[in-house]
């Protein structure tokens, strides 16, 4: 149990007020549990080439395959049992995502604070830079990046770290603009602290509530971005589909009825961004001091 007396146990209580947030909240969690255990409950290894038959290829829900096991979401163009290919595609959009908005926290959060607090000519280089990125759309940032970097985990994921930081660094800047003229800063500053301690230590913390909300919502963005990605044949290799890949993959055979090849890995996308977006928007009521007034 949650001690209602603590920061925490106060914005659960009213976290779980929103019904339809506390129901996304638990998608996104059961989402997150099954993309841990793909490899322990999926049917098969999408990602074993070698075990593909192409007589299982296009067949359609609830067909029995030839590994003697039911597809119960069908079959794509290369004979993968749609249901683990699901399976293993959520826990790529989930490690992206989390890798993704996690480094570009860390590094908007740092550059933000730092130029807040250092003022000068390191606020203007700084700033001015995440002004310049945040005048040109994402997507376009991330197909330049991973165009010139290449197909990879590590290459998508820097290329989605480099297209959304600024959005943390701007949102840290204009926190720790507002908290660097409170007294408990004047008062670190004048201790014999280094001025990373007082940033890291001091100033930092009281910046994480809107952090927190736009993490929350880049997460979202981040899965989205690898979906689009992956769907332009940009994104992972063909021996690791994502589900904007499954989603391309059967794009061609949509109007030939076989709709389950880019629907069910569709569904599958949509459910976790809009589980996240609704989680995420009551993460920022839930910390907006203007409605608890």
């Amino acid at each position: 149990m949650i001690d209602a007396s603590t920061p925490l146990g106060r914005f659960w209580n009213g976290f779980r007020e929103n019904r339809v947030a506390v129901a996304a909240l638990a998608v996104v969690a059961a989402i997150v549990l099954v993309a841990v255990a793909a490899p322990l409950i999926a049917p098969q290894d999408p990602y074993d080439l070698g075990g593909l038959s192409l007589l299982d290829a296009r067949r359609p829900p609830g067909h029995v395959g030839s590994g003697g096991y039911v597809h119960w979401l069908g079959t794509d163009a290369q004979g993968r049992d749609l249901l683990s290919a699901i399976l293993y595609g959520l826990r790529i959009s989930v490690q992206i995502g989390l890798l993704a908005g996690g480094v570009a926290l860390a590094i908007g959060a740092s550059l933000g604070v730092t130029a807040a607090y250092a003022g000068g000519i390191v606020e203007t280089l700084v700033m001015r830079v995440v002004d310049l990125q945040l005048s040109f759309p994402a997507i376009l940032l991330a197909l330049v990046l991973v165009a010139l970097l290449g197909q990879g985990k590590a290459q998508l994921v820097t290329a989605l770290v480099a297209a959304q930081y600024a959005y943390f660094a701007r949102t840290a800047y204009g926190a720790a603009t507002a908290e660097r003229r409170k007294d408990y800063i004047e008062a670190a500053t004048a201790t014999p602290l280094s001025r990373a301690r007082v940033v890291f230590r001091h100033l930092l913390p009281n910046c994480m509530p809107p952090l927190i909300v736009v993490a929350t919502v880049q997460i979202a963005n981040s899965i989205a971005l690898e979906a689009t990605l992956s769907f332009l044949g940009l994104g992972l290799p063909v021996t690791e589909p994502s589900l904007g890949m499954l989603i391309s993959n059967g794009f061609v055979y949509m109007m030939s009825g076989r709709y389950w090849i880019s629907v069910y890995p569709g569904i599958a996308l949509i459910v976790l961004i809009v589980a996240i977006n609704l989680v995420g928007d009551q993460v920022r009521d839930q910390l907006n001091p203007r409605l608890h007034r």
